[in-house]
């Protein structure tokens, strides 16, 4: 049994999260510069065993796919392109934004530990992997 990652994709800065080998517990893995992420999942995988890569999936509030849609289908096709043997999943990350900047201020950090980009697309990632986890029934 594999683990699962789940990934917020930015055309900048990548969040990365992953279960742990029972897929219980989904945990922030690191926030990646968008051209170092495949690299960087590589790597990765070279060490752990994964099974499965869920990609946020950017909607609108009519579930219509957002602007960012076309830049996360061309990573998720490089993703494809990569790792041929995984199963790559789609999960809506409407909201995961604002669900992480407010998990911030619940957990007390504060503003200037709230402004760290990299640490939202981290809990980004996170949040995207836990709703994965509970609507798949891990």
């Amino acid at each position: 049994m594999g683990r699962i990652i789940a990934i917020d994709f930015g055309t900048k800065r990548t969040g990365i999260a992953v279960t742990d080998a029972s897929k219980i517990i989904a945990t922030g893995l690191a926030t990646v510069a968008t051209h170092e992420a495949i690299d960087y999942l590589k790597k990765y995988m070279a060490k752990e065993d994964v099974e499965c890569i869920v990609v946020g999936e950017p909607k609108r509030m009519n579930n219509q796919p957002a602007q960012a849609a076309a830049a996360t289908e061309q990573f998720i096709k490089q993703l494809q392109k990569h790792f041929t043997n995984l199963k790559i999943e789609r999960e809506d990350e409407r909201f995961t934004s604002k669900m992480a900047f407010q998990t911030m201020i619940d957990g007390g950090l504060g503003k200037k530990a709230r402004q760290n980009k990299e640490l939202v697309d981290t809990i980004s990632a996170t949040i995207i992997l836990q709703s994965y986890l509970e609507r798949t029934g891990h």
